[in-house]
């Protein structure tokens, strides 16, 4: 499939969808999520199905969700990254929940990269709102997810320095998931740290060395210093020895 393929399917699906014919548009999808289709594609798709109103989108991604593929996780993340713009709050209540019902990581970094990750870059303030409740959450995959976001957004920022305000309220986002136990969210957390790191050491090992005394899994030091030159590193040891 090229992308221009994939992108006239996704416009035929949101037909199908705005005119209810779900079992119609998923009969056409399943095609595509039972091959090893690229990522990129299945983001044309869910782009394109993202277009259809959200009183009829939503029974179309639960039907997709509930065949629990790879690929259905990707288009429904895509499909979400669309209403981004036109319901926020909506966007980010209908990702939690199909982290929690995928239940495996790679869905919930699919839906990190592609939902709040995306929302940060673009509305940070009110994404930032959204993403902090999630924090706390009975469910280490949608704390994990928090971390993903703030990876993403490193991702984006790349280091500018007209950026380092927002890396550093990033930071005390995470503040809180320092001390994590799961191991699944461990991970998203110290990634959202390493790519920090990657584009504002200084700032990145400041704010280690802050976290001094604080109990914390090795995972997460680990993680969180992997860009980090010798000599900061060496400082953030000597401080958390």
């Amino acid at each position: 499939m090229r992308v221009q393929e994939a992108r006239d399917l996704g416009d035929r699906l949101a037909s199908l969808i705005l005119n209810r014919q779900f079992e119609e548009a998923y009969d056409l999808l399943l095609p595509v999520l039972s091959e090893r289709t690229p990522f990129c594609l299945l983001d044309v798709l869910g782009a394109g199905i993202g277009k259809a109103p959200q009183e009829v989108l939503d029974s179309c991604l639960d039907r997709i969700a509930a065949q629990q593929t790879m690929g259905g996780w990707v288009v429904i993340a895509s499909a979400l990254r669309q209403q981004l713009v036109l319901d926020l709050t909506g966007a980010f209540e209908r990702c939690r929940k199909y982290i929690i019902a995928a239940d495996v990581w790679y869905a919930a970094d699919s839906f990190g990269e592609r939902v709040p990750g995306p929302a940060l870059v673009s509305h940070f303030e009110p994404a930032l709102a959204l993403l902090e409740p999630w924090r706390e959450d009975t469910n280490p995959w949608v704390r994990r997810i928090v971390g993903v976001a703030v990876h993403y957004w490193a991702k984006r920022a790349r280091g500018k320095a007209s950026h380092l305000t927002q890396a550093a309220t990033l930071l005390n986002l995470l503040k809180p998931l320092f001390e994590e136990g799961s191991t699944d969210a461990v991970k998203g957390t110290g990634w959202g740290l390493k790519t920090l790191g990657r584009y504002y050491p200084e700032l990145v090992a400041d704010w280690l060395v802050q976290q001094a005394g604080r109990p914390h899994r090795a995972l997460m030091l680990r993680k969180a210093t992997t860009y980090l030159a010798p000599e900061l590193r060496q400082r953030i040891a000597e401080k958390m020895l």
